[in-house]
């Protein structure tokens, strides 16, 4: 009996949790890398995506019952067939996407902005399988898809790059056939440098919004409304809707590139891209993740609160809260597949590792590129979500030569990055610190350890990173530090984030030997700055 009322005051306790609503969300609600959101609402769920670039699997996708807590559920790019769109192009980037729902089906369109172009995918469920994709066009990128009510659908996107307008033709979503000429619908609202456009309707009003000013600190979102889909636009008297240029201190920047919904309780909100700020220290290692902002329509335009745009603690009411399970802190890798959160630098077309050679253990296939943004590098990690935190992981590894290594990475770029690592010098296995920034590069002595097993470990806050190493679990041994902006967006020029990943590299040769990951925890926690 007392089992049983138990049970029952915690149904009741986590009941209360999913449904009691709150006056109070924190930006940014998808967080880590997830830039250039786009969103669609079915009934009372809401589905969100956001861009890849090199990363694969390509363009998350997440679900969430009430715009704040979100939960990955799939990737639409996962297959051969959604990166072979051009027999010359070995290394797909893929841009900015929209996702739209249309009856019973989900569109996805994005660009491969490395030769691919322009193209879009279907799936009844979103969380696949997606469709062999429909090449629409080649120029340019942030395409976006609006379905009528009169059954036609518009495509819409930035036109040449010497233009920087915004483009639009009507399309048989069929096909992927233009039914009419691409014309051009906007130069530009408040600026010349237009990007990520969307066409939506509202109370009879064709609205045409867009990211403008570039992606970075000046960037921002403008909106213009017409009778005519076709325009011509009317300037929206307070544009940019959507920004953050009032103040270098504050914890938001560059937000811009936003998507427009209404949520089945009749509230408007926008997502968009933002970064969040280490502080009040003017940079930011994690990189553009997805903020989302409550707004209210007067007189036909929308707007957003100053306060939403500077401060990361929005006041408003939310729709009934719905928490999804916390994920595990050790990844065990007893499982056939990667979980969803895994990333690798770009689609595999080699073998780089494996779940079923040595069961229970990532084995990664060290290849002899060195850890770069390549199709061809052994690496998998997961995007830093937090400011503070750390990570550890168990590694076998017998390196054979000098230019053989295996170990932890704090990966923004080839450029930006921190590796604590295994190898071989002087005939003798050592863990080792190498930090490279920009042409700098500095590796620590080797430290001789006696086991090809050994934990490494990187604890991190808003100020620094420190790598450590241990043989058995109980005395740990420190190898460096490296400071947090010496990796960050701004000094690595990068539109990625940080990923905390493990990797193995021959350096010019493949390995001979494999390394073994046996568990992966990693532990993040939010750091709040006072506003």
């Amino acid at each position: 009996m007392k089992r049983k009322l138990s049970l029952i005051m915690i149904f009741l306790v986590f009941r209360s949790m999913v449904y009691a609503q709150v006056d109070t969300y924190t930006n940014p609600v998808i967080r880590g890398f997830n830039p250039d959101p786009s969103i669609c609402r079915v009934g009372e769920d809401y589905y969100a995506i956001s861009s890849t670039s090199y990363i694969y699997p390509g363009i998350p996708i997440y679900h969430s019952r009430d715009l704040v807590h979100w939960k990955m559920i799939g990737h639409c790019l996962t297959r051969p067939e959604h990166y072979l769109l051009d027999k010359n192009n070995n290394r797909p980037e893929i841009y900015a996407g929209t996702l739209r729902y249309h009856n019973g089906i989900f569109y996805m369109i994005t660009t491969d902005v490395s030769g691919g172009g322009n193209f879009y995918i279907t799936a009844s469920n979103p969380e696949g399988p997606w469709s062999d994709p429909v090449l629409v066009d080649r120029p340019v990128f942030d395409p976006s898809l609006f379905f009528d009510d009169d059954g036609r659908v518009y495509y819409t996107r930035r036109g040449e790059f010497a233009d920087k307008d915004i483009v639009q033709a009507e399309i048989d979503i069929k096909t992927g056939k233009l039914l009419t000429p691409l014309k051009s619908i906007s130069k530009g609202l408040v600026g010349d440098d237009t990007e990520g456009p969307h066409l939506f309707k509202r109370d009879g009003w064709y609205y045409l919004t867009m990211g403008e000013g570039g992606s970075r600190y000046l960037h921002m979102q403008s909106i213009a409304r017409s009778k005519n889909p076709w325009g011509p636009f009317e300037k929206c008297p307070h544009n940019p809707v959507i920004s953050q240029h009032n103040g270098w201190w504050h914890h938001t920047a560059a937000l811009g590139h936003a998507d427009f919904i209404d949520d089945h309780l009749g509230n408007s909100w926008a997502v968009c891209l933002g970064q969040r700020k280490a502080g009040y220290m003017d940079f930011s290692v994690i990189g553009r993740e997805t903020f989302l902002m409550p707004v209210e329509w007067k007189d036909g335009w929308p707007y957003v609160e100053e306060a939403a745009l500077t401060k990361l603690e929005v006041h408003t009411k939310t729709l009934p809260v719905y928490l999804w399970p916390e994920e595990p802190v050790r990844e065990e890798f007893d499982s056939s597949r990667l979980a969803l959160k895994w990333n690798l630098m770009a689609y595999p077309f080699e073998k780089l590792y494996s779940l079923s050679e040595r069961p229970g253990y990532l084995r990664l296939l060290g290849t002899k590129e060195p850890l770069m943004q390549s199709q061809q590098v052994a690496f998998v990690g997961i995007r830093q979500t937090e400011l503070a935190g750390e990570i550890v992981t168990s590694m076998e590894f017998e390196p054979t030569a000098d230019n053989e290594e295996a170990g932890v990475a704090v990966y923004q770029s080839p450029e930006c990055k921190y590796l604590v690592f295994s190898t071989l010098r002087n005939d003798k296995n050592v863990v080792c610190m190498r930090k490279i920034v920009g042409d700098m590069v500095e590796e620590s002595d080797g430290i001789v350890v006696d086991s090809s097993s050994i934990l490494l470990k990187v604890v991190f806050n808003p100020d620094r990173y420190v790598f450590w190493f241990s043989d058995d679990g109980n005395q740990w041994e420190k190898l460096g530090s490296g400071l947090t902006n010496l990796v960050s967006t701004d000094v690595a020029r990068s539109f990625g984030g940080i990923f905390l990943g493990l990797y193995a590299s021959g350096n010019g040769e493949k390995c001979k030997n494999p390394a073994d990951f046996d568990w992966f925890d990693s532990n993040m926690r939010e750091i709040r700055f006072n506003d």
